[in-house]
């Protein structure tokens, strides 16, 4: 998303090179590969995706990052007014998770480029994008919902809720109006849906920013 901010900091990049270290043997020799890393809001998403991305450069491994918020079908301040108007709007049904899925997939399939959509914050817009897929062998896709993604040969899930989370929102801030009562009640319906997203999971950042996995 255009205008938005990350903050990577040293327990990401940790995280992140001991992920690396885990997946290397997966990715072996596969013409391209496919990661999401999941969490709730403020959980550290789009900077543990950079971190990853990072730690994948230094192996020789360049990488390209989707982020779910470009998949929106609704611009960040329209879709607050939505969920304003209509809580139940809130889940799944906001993000168009079959496009993201689709573009995983071309990523896989060796396409070197597609046009996807692209979030102007500041304008609350949505245009679109001709994003360069030459040279990378990773693919992450990062946002709330990815653990659900059919294309992603590993999932990533970050193990912290909304209210350990509070003060990396508050370092973001985009807008104050993210961080009201309202927002707070959004957070819990997520927690809902998120958590139960957790078993998908192949690798659990947990709240310490440890890792842990299942194989």
């Amino acid at each position: 998303m255009h205008g938005d901010s990350i903050l990577i900091e040293d327990h990401h990049r940790k995280a992140a090179a001991e992920i690396v270290e885990l997946i290397l043997p997966r990715i072996g020799q596969a013409k391209r590969f496919t990661l999401s890393v999941a969490g709730e809001s403020g959980s550290g998403k789009s900077e543990m995706a950079a971190a990853l991305a990072e730690a994948l450069d230094q192996n020789g491994l360049p990488a390209v990052i989707f982020g779910q918020d470009d998949y929106f079908v609704y611009p960040p301040k329209s879709n607050d007014r939505a969920r304003r108007q209509d809580i139940g709007w809130v889940g799944l049904q906001e993000v168009n998770l079959s496009l993201l899925d689709r573009h995983l997939g071309a990523f896989h399939a060796g396409r070197a480029s597609i046009i996807k959509p692209l979030v102007i914050y500041d304008t609350d817009s949505i245009t679109t994008e001709d994003m360069a897929l030459n040279g990378a062998r990773i693919a992450i896709a990062e946002g709330t919902y990815t653990t659900m993604l059919d294309q992603a040969d590993i999932r990533i899930f970050i193990d912290r809720d909304y209210s350990q989370t509070r003060a990396h929102r508050e370092k973001r801030n985009r807008n104050a109006a993210e961080l009201d009562s309202f927002v707070d009640g959004v957070l819990t319906i997520e927690h809902d849906i998120i958590s139960a997203h957790k078993p998908r999971a192949d690798i659990i950042i947990n709240k310490d920013y440890s890792v842990t996995h299942d194989h």
